[in-house]
């Protein structure tokens, strides 16, 4: 067990709302902050432990205003407890999700009226200050990250930003929603009955075309699902304009992913195989950004 999780792990067990903590245990999946499960007078719960993160644009503040708008719209578990560099939920038994159960049709046709629930419903419910999620300003804030860290990664970035740049300017104007904004299969959890959204760091407002592009080139679905998708969730034929738009978004969700992972390697002190994942994520963005040029 590495420092920080044995410090996380403490500090859960420590929370003065707690009358008899036990059963205290570090959840798989976090890759920002350490999660951990525990059993309180019969009763489980969840503790996220996690400061604030510059380097990635996370502010605990941000995800917890966002969390609570999603609550009340029924699609996140509900906050029993919050305190600096803590968020206490409600446990949800049920599954995670992986990429497989992600790419079957009837999963995702509970997964779209979900994200419009999150889309819309949750944004009527936002309360206090929230922050815009724009992935190209991530892209331009990552970039000097890089550079400023001496990473392995500096000889890419001036093409990395010259393709973010063309890319931006493909997807142009946007409808602004609440997004959720890092839809990995590992923040879907199905109870039996429903499905919900975990991990609300990265929310905040951006376009709905970001979530869409994350949920498919996160979890690897084929054009035709892409298709389904995108005239599901609008309602209408997919046009031309919205599917080179749509290509764009998937490109750029994906060399975010990659690049989150390029800064992570050099600054997180998480126990996760960040090279891989940079890897991993670099091969499918160039994969979509050969689609997206030959359009």
């Amino acid at each position: 067990m590495t420092t920080a999780a044995h410090e996380a792990l403490e500090r859960a067990c420590s929370l003065s709302i707690w009358k008899e903590p036990e059963q205290a245990m570090l959840l798989g999946g976090g890759i920002t902050n350490l999660n951990v499960s525990l059993v309180d007078q019969g009763k489980r719960y969840v503790v996220r432990v996690g400061e604030d993160i510059l380097l990635h644009q996370i502010l605990r503040f941000n995800e917890q205003a966002v969390h609570r708008a999603a609550q009340a719209a029924g699609v996140a578990p509900a906050i029993v407890h919050t305190e600096p560099g803590i968020l206490v939920l409600e446990y949800i038994d049920g599954t995670t999700l992986d990429e497989v159960v992600v790419r079957q049709n009837e999963m995702l046709a509970r997964i779209v009226p979900l994200l419009k629930r999150c889309h819309v419903d949750a944004m009527a419910r936002l309360r206090g200050p929230v922050l815009t999620f724009w992935v190209f300003h991530v892209l331009r804030d990552y970039a000097a990250t890089l550079q400023e860290g001496n990473s392995r990664h500096v000889p890419k970035l001036d093409d990395l930003l010259r393709i973010a740049g063309t890319l931006e300017a493909a997807v142009g104007p946007v409808r602004i929603v609440l997004g959720h904004n890092d839809l990995l299969a590992a923040n879907f959890l199905d109870d039996g009955e429903r499905l919900w959204l975990l991990d609300w760091e990265y929310g905040g407002f951006n376009s709905p075309l970001f979530d869409l592009a994350g949920l498919a080139s996160n979890n690897g679905l084929g054009p035709a699902q892409e298709r389904w998708l995108l005239e599901t969730y609008f309602e209408a034929p997919l046009t031309d304009q919205l599917h080179y738009q749509y290509h764009a978004m998937k490109c750029a969700s994906l060399l975010r992913e990659t690049m989150w992972s390029m800064v992570s390697e050099i600054h997180s002190d998480i126990d996760f195989d960040y090279g891989g994942y940079t890897e991993k994520n670099l091969t499918r963005f160039k994969a979509a950004l050969s689609d997206f040029q030959s359009m």
